[in-house]
């Protein structure tokens, strides 16, 4: 008996089951892509326009559509020291993150049992009050009258004696205010890991230290990676810990920022200096995950 191919099979087209299927994994992502679009894309292309444009002759803070280059110049010759003290204080918020979460995410996943879910609450309930709120909070808690201020002079640990206004004080603000964004990442990825790969490591004669070493470092390192980047990056272009717990010589680039579009209304300047920081972190963010091997991420 001869067999009937479907014409559909035949000619090699796909059944129309099969089309209305693509058709909707399309339709599905027109909300996504309109949120990019609206969001990101032209904002993007509006702040890089707005960073080339030239002043409208006798009209102090108007500007007008041109291809302004020396606004790059300028943003990077003047501000060049906050750009770096913003880099030099979001990696050390960053390492000190690591440190303090590190530990408490590895006991969240391995030794806290029954309580947690109540830990992973208590780190997440801070981020429920307003990021401005708890900034002030830390500006009482570091007052040159307040606890720990006097604790740190009794043993003469601060040469200014003093904390409030000074570095020490933004990088603490800065280290408080990102460290869920560390240690979130940190559990997740430590709760991944098999226990008994640990227990494997003790078998085999190896100390906790080497152990530690050779597998849950390694099997953590996504978390690592995806905290410290989650962390560093939102505190490199933070203005706010630097404002409030810092002094004038104190600011960061988001402080340089937020002037030149508020205070001076020198939009291509600000403009300039928005786009140089977000292709400085882009390329060192490139350049972090190469080198912790963690490809994936990107």
């Amino acid at each position: 008996m001869a067999h009937v191919i479907p014409a559909a099979v035949s000619s090699g087209s796909a059944p129309p089951s099969e089309k209305k299927r693509s058709r909707a994994g399309y339709v599905l992502l027109l909300p996504g892509v309109a949120w990019l679009l609206i969001f990101f894309a032209i904002p993007l292309v509006t702040l890089f326009a707005t960073s080339l444009q030239v002043p409208v002759p006798g009209k102090p803070g108007y500007y007008q559509p041109g291809l302004d280059f020396s606004n790059y110049l300028t943003a990077m010759t003047e501000y060049w020291p906050q750009f770096v003290r913003s880099l030099i204080y979001a990696t050390i918020a960053t390492a000190l993150a690591l440190v303090i979460a590190y530990p408490l995410a590895y006991f969240i996943a391995f030794k806290a049992g029954a309580w947690r879910t109540f830990m992973l609450v208590l780190v997440v309930a801070p981020m429920f009050a307003s990021f401005l709120l708890r900034t002030y909070a830390w500006k009482t808690i570091l007052a040159d009258d307040g606890w720990v201020t006097s604790t740190l002079n009794t043993l003469h640990l601060l040469p200014d004696h003093r904390v409030l206004n000074t570095g020490i004080a933004v990088v603490a603000g800065l280290t408080y205010n990102f460290l869920p964004f560390m240690i979130l990442p940190l559990y997740a990825s430590l709760s991944k890991i098999d226990p008994r790969l640990i227990e494997a490591g003790g078998d085999l004669y190896a100390s906790s230290i080497t152990t530690f070493a050779k597998v849950t470092w390694p099997l953590s390192l996504p978390g690592v990676v995806a905290g410290t980047l989650l962390t560093f990056i939102p505190a490199t272009g933070d203005y706010i810990n630097a404002q409030l717990l810092g002094s004038t010589k104190d600011r960061m680039i988001g402080n340089a920022i937020q002037i030149n579009f508020i205070q001076f209304r020198d939009y291509p300047v600000a403009s300039a200096l928005s786009f140089v920081l977000m292709a400085a972190i882009l390329a060192l963010v490139f350049m972090y995950i190469r080198r912790s091997k963690t490809e994936e991420l990107i």
